[in-house]
């Protein structure tokens, strides 16, 4: 698939990879350790960028063709969904992905890898924009270190 490059001066785009793997949410933590052991999850001017969903369902019925028994039934597991970039590089992404497996509970873990498009601000513009954080009243979410 080709991505459109949206050339113009507010922001820069990069292409790669936005993975998405669903894991109970007590194994979450111990997903994204395992990615920033050999990923530095860089986005701009931050890095260890991740994302996790609020607890869903996960539903399943093991088919028993793999390690497990056969299951009659569909079987419901509260899981979130843990998403972040990588860059468009297939050793790196390999690494990140061998992570994953490693450290996720299941022997059939559900991983999207998706080629998309991320959007990097232009260092240094639109700074005196009154919806910046920093332009206004301190927040809650805004860390201490930035108020």
């Amino acid at each position: 698939m080709t991505l459109p490059r949206l050339t113009n001066p507010r922001f820069q785009t990069e292409q790669g990879f936005r993975v998405t793997v669903q894991v109970p949410e007590l194994h979450s933590q111990k997903i994204i350790d395992a990615v920033l052991a050999v990923a530095n999850l860089k986005y701009g001017d931050y890095d260890r960028v991740t994302f996790s969903t609020d607890s869903g369902s996960q539903q399943f019925r093991s088919l028993g063709s793999g390690r497990n028994a056969a299951t009659d039934d569909v079987m419901a597991v509260p899981c979130v969904e843990v998403s972040f970039f990588l860059p468009d590089d297939e050793a790196d992404t390999i690494k990140v992905l061998t992570q994953v497996y490693a450290a996720h509970p299941y022997e059939e873990p559900v991983v999207f890898v998706a080629p998309c498009l991320r959007c990097l601000h232009v260092r240094g513009t639109d700074e005196d924009n009154p919806n910046r954080f920093w332009n206004s009243d301190p927040e809650d979410w805004v860390p201490h270190e930035h108020r």
